[in-house]
C-alpha cells in the first residue's frame, strides 16, 4: 500500500477516533492523550524538526551553487530566478489573502492553552540587518533561518565560482543532501501514526465542531492552488509567453496527473521534461536548465500552504500577526522556497521554519498534519506547472529572438 493510502486511511481513522473520543470522559481521554496520543504525535513533530536546520542550510548551498557556475549566471539564470522568486512572492500573497478574507481558523474551537505568548516581532530594519550573521554556527544553534538561509546563499555562491577548486566540498553537501532527502523519506513512514495520533488527539480534546475548521483550512489552500495557476501562471504565459495558456495546460497535463500520484517534483522530473520538450516544444537546453532547477527552487504550491497555515494557526491561536510578521513569512517562505527539496512531507518542515521565525507555535503542525499529503499531491502539480511554465515563456523568448536575428 502506498503512502499516500496509508495517511488517507489513517486520516479517516484519526477522525472517528477522534469523534469517539469526545463522548468517553474526560479523565479517560487525558489518561490515553498524555501515554499514547500526545507521545506520538509529539515525536513525529521532533522528528521533522531534527531537520530543519541542516535541510534548509544544505539544499540552499546546493542550489545556489547551481547557479554559481558562470555560463548559468547568465540572462536565462537570472530570468529563471527572478521568476521563480516573483511567482513564489505571489503565492505567499494569495495564501495571505485567502486566510484573512475566509479565516479558516477563526471558529477558536480547539482549546488551545491562550497563555501561550508570541514574541514581539523586531522593526523591519532591524529584520533585514539581522539577515546577515555575526556568527554563522550560533545562528545553526538558535535556529535563526534567516540567518542560515543568507549564509547557505554565500556558501553556494563561492562553490559556483570556484568550480573544481571545491569539487570535494561540493561533493560532500551532495551527499549531505542525499542522506537528509532518505531521512526525510523515512520520517514520512511515520506519518500515518503521527497523523492518526495528532488528528485524533486534536479533534478528541476540541470537539466535532473541529472538523469543520479543519475542512475550511484544506478548502482555503485548494482555493489558492487554483487561483494561482489559473490567474499568475495564466497571465505569465499569454502575457511574457505571447501564448495560450488552455494549450500550454492541455499539453503539460499528463504530467501534472504523474505528480500527483507520486507527490514529488524530483521523481516527476524525468517525464515533466519529456512532456515539456514534446508536447509544448520547449527548446531542450532550457528545458534541461530551467526545469531541474525550478524542482529546487520553485515551490509556489508549498509555499500557498504554508502562508494560508501560518494565517490559519495564528486564528486558532488567537496570536494576531502584525505587518511586520506577515513580511517576515513571505521573505522567509520565498528564501525557503530555494531549500524545499522536491520530495513528498519536506513543506511541513518549512513550515516549522517559517512558524518560529514568527512566533506562532510549531505544534500547531498537528492540526493540519493529517491532510497535509491530501494537499502535498495537488501542490506538486503546481510546482511543477511553474516550472514549466517559467521554460515555456523563456523558450518561447528565445525562439522570437532568433527570428529576429534571422530576419536582421
Amino acid at each position: 500500500m502506498s503512502l499516500t493510502k496509508k495517511i488517507m486511511i489513517a486520516l479517516i481513522l484519526g477522525v472517528f477516533a477522534g469523534i469517539i473520543l469526545t463522548f468517553v470522559p474526560d479523565k479517560a481521554f487525558s489518561l490515553l492523550d498524555t501515554y499514547l496520543l500526545d507521545p506520538v504525535g509529539q515525536i513525529f513533530i521532533n522528528l521533522i524538526m531534527m531537520l530543519v536546520v541542516p535541510l534548509v542550510f544544505v539544499s540552499i548551498t546546493l542550489g545556489t551553487a547551481g547557479l554559481g557556475e558562470p555560463a548559468k549566471l547568465g540572462k536565462i539564470g537570472a530570468y529563471t530566478v527572478s521568476f521563480f522568486l516573483i511567482t513564489t512572492a505571489f503565492a505567499l500573497v494569495i495564501g495571505l489573502g485567502l486566510g484573512y478574507i475566509l479565516q479558516p481558523g477563526k471558529e477558536g474551537v480547539f482549546n488551545i492553552d491562550q497563555s501561550y505568548e508570541a514574541a514581539e516581532a523586531p522593526p523591519i530594519m532591524e529584520t533585514i540587518i539581522n539577515i546577515i550573521p555575526e556568527n554563522p554556527v550560533a545562528s545553526m544553534a538558535t535556529g535563526d533561518m534567516l540567518q542560515i538561509i543568507a549564509f547557505a546563499i554565500f556558501i553556494g555562491v563561492a562553490l559556483g565560482f570556484l568550480g573544481e577548486k571545491t569539487a570535494g566540498i561540493h561533493r560532500l553537501f551532495e551527499q549531505a543532501n542525499e542522506i537528509l532527502n532518505w531521512l526525510v523519506m523515512l520520517i514520512m513512514k511515520a506519518a500515518p501514526y503521527g497523523a492518526f495520533a495528532l488528528i485524533a488527539s486534536a479533534i478528541g480534546d476540541a470537539g466535532i465542531d473541529a472538523i469543520g475548521s479543519m475542512a475550511m483550512y484544506m478548502v482555503t489552500v485548494v482555493l489558492g492552488l487554483i487561483v494561482h495557476g489559473a490567474i499568475v501562471y495564466s497571465l505569465a504565459i499569454w502575457w511574457l509567453g505571447k501564448a495560450n495558456p488552455l494549450k500550454f495546460y492541455k499539453g503539460f497535463f499528463p504530467a501534472m496527473s504523474v505528480a500527483f500520484s507520486t507527490s514529488s517534483s524530483n521523481a516527476t522530473l524525468p517525464i515533466s521534461m519529456k512532456t515539456a520538450q514534446e508536447n509544448l516544444g520547449i527548446k531542450k537546453e532550457i528545458s534541461s536548465f530551467v526545469q531541474p532547477l525550478g524542482a529546487t527552487i520553485n515551490m509556489d504550491g508549498t509555499a500557498i500552504m504554508q502562508a494560508v497555515a501560518t494565517v490559519f494557526i495564528s486564528q486558532v491561536y488567537a496570536l494576531p500577526l502584525s505587518a511586520t510578521d506577515l513580511l517576515l513569512v513571505v521573505l522567509t517562505a520565498t528564501l525557503a522556497s530555494i531549500g524545499t527539496a522536491g520530495v513528498p512531507g519536506v513543506g511541513l518542515i518549512m513550515l516549522a521554519m517559517v512558524l518560529g521565525q514568527v512566533g506562532l507555535p510549531v505544534e500547531g503542525i498537528a492540526l493540519i498534519i493529517g491532510i497535509d499529503r491530501i494537499l502535498d499531491m495537488l501542490r506538486t502539480s503546481l510546482n511543477i506547472t511553474g516550472d514549466a511554465a517559467c521554460a515555456y515563456i523563456i523558450s518561447e523568448k528565445e525562439k522570437r529572438d532568433e527570428e529576429k536575428a534571422a530576419k536582421a
